[in-house]
């Protein structure tokens, strides 16, 4: 009797977790769908479009449905599988903030390089053109910005995946140990949008440390997808782990109780309200340390729990939008007014991310 009240335990558990899981693929498919049918694929690589499409990728991996796929591939053959397009190497530039075609060697410029990669049959020539020249070059200040991290640090650590050579790895740590130096605050594991934002130059409203949800989200997410690719036998590899594991920490401390991250983090009142983008990639970012085993879920479950609510029941609206989506931008804006129609492309490709790793962090019990 026992073995048959506890068999039926399971069984009722095992339908509850599958019956919940379907209902987050089936909000992944109804989102990317209604994205995809109301925005063509015809557009350009800069970071914004490149980050919906790192959460298409996903998407495709988590259903399998060929059109997301091959609306990713539609993209990547009408940028000609690039970047930034310059072709004189002279005229390559990285400092700075730049949307013309000569800052190839800038960060929101190399984010489509992700995605390109993940593709079956990818023309790949670009990618290693432009990231071999960065990793052979002296210079080691090419992330500047906390965006970067997610933007371009993913990219190296695919390019060791496929090749082996540790070069990309230790250009990695070449790259973020000149990051840190300039943006990390040691005492919270937090990271400052870039050296203009370092308290305590910089501080709220308030005099509180301004640490921008979104940007440490990008770290977040980054150092995930880095890690996804690094050997535990790198010589740096701790050195990642502990940086991960502690901006995991202070993300989870700085948590709304609704669920979601504020735009400054530490400090709720420069920008009050509910903000998406960061919020998904916390979430994102934890959801991926708990599959993975660097998290322990017993700790981080009800921060997952919170943050999946607040997107699937705050940010998701009836339409299939994503709302409540901070604009382009580099800080909380005191004032800035965000609501359900508050929606961009880099917004639904976050949510996407979250949702694809909420999906395998509920596959865990099943």
């Amino acid at each position: 009797m026992k073995r048959y009240i506890l068999f039926l335990t399971w069984l009722f558990v095992y339908g509850a977790l599958h019956a919940q899981n379907e209902d987050v693929t089936s909000i992944i498919r109804r989102v990317n769908i209604h994205w995809q049918k109301t925005h063509t694929a015809d557009h350009n690589a800069f970071w914004d479009n490149a980050v919906y499409h790192t959460g298409n990728i996903q998407a495709w991996a988590v259903c399998g449905d060929t059109a997301f796929l091959n609306y990713s591939k539609h993209w990547a053959e009408h940028n000609h599988w690039m970047g930034a397009t310059e072709q004189d190497k002279q005229k390559w530039k990285y400092r700075n903030y730049g949307e013309s075609q000569q800052y190839v060697l800038f960060g929101d410029w190399q984010c489509c390089f992700q995605t390109y990669l993940a593709l079956p049959n990818a023309d790949t020539r670009r990618v290693f053109e432009v990231m071999d020249h960065e990793t052979e070059s002296p210079q080691h200040d090419y992330w500047w910005w906390a965006d970067a991290l997610y933007m371009a640090m993913p990219v190296l650590a695919q390019l060791y995946t496929l090749t082996a050579d540790e070069k990309y790895l230790d250009k990695i740590y070449e790259n973020i140990s000149y990051t840190d130096s300039l943006m990390y605050d040691t005492e919270e594991g937090l990271y400052y949008r870039d050296a203009k934002y370092v308290y305590p130059k910089h501080k709220t409203q308030r005099g509180e440390k301004d640490f921008w949800a979104r940007g440490n989200g990008w770290v977040l997410a980054g150092l995930a997808k880095t890690l996804q690719e690094m050997p535990k036998t790198y010589r740096h590899y701790e050195f990642f782990y502990d940086k991960f594991i502690r901006l995991a920490q202070g993300a989870k401390r700085l948590q709304d109780k609704e669920g979601y991250w504020s735009r400054s983090m530490a400090d709720a009142e420069q920008a009050p309200g509910p903000e998406t983008s960061g919020t998904a990639l916390f979430c994102y970012g934890i959801s991926w340390g708990v599959n993975n085993g660097l998290l322990n879920d017993e700790d981080y479950h009800d921060c997952i729990k919170r943050a999946w609510h607040y997107l699937s029941e705050v940010a998701l609206q009836p339409d299939n939008t994503i709302g409540y989506v901070q604009p382009i931008g580099e800080r909380a804006i005191p004032g800035q007014q965000l609501s359900a129609g508050s929606v961009t492309n880099f917004g639904t490709g976050t949510f996407l991310l979250a949702a694809c790793e909420y999906h395998r962090y509920l596959m865990r019990d099943i």
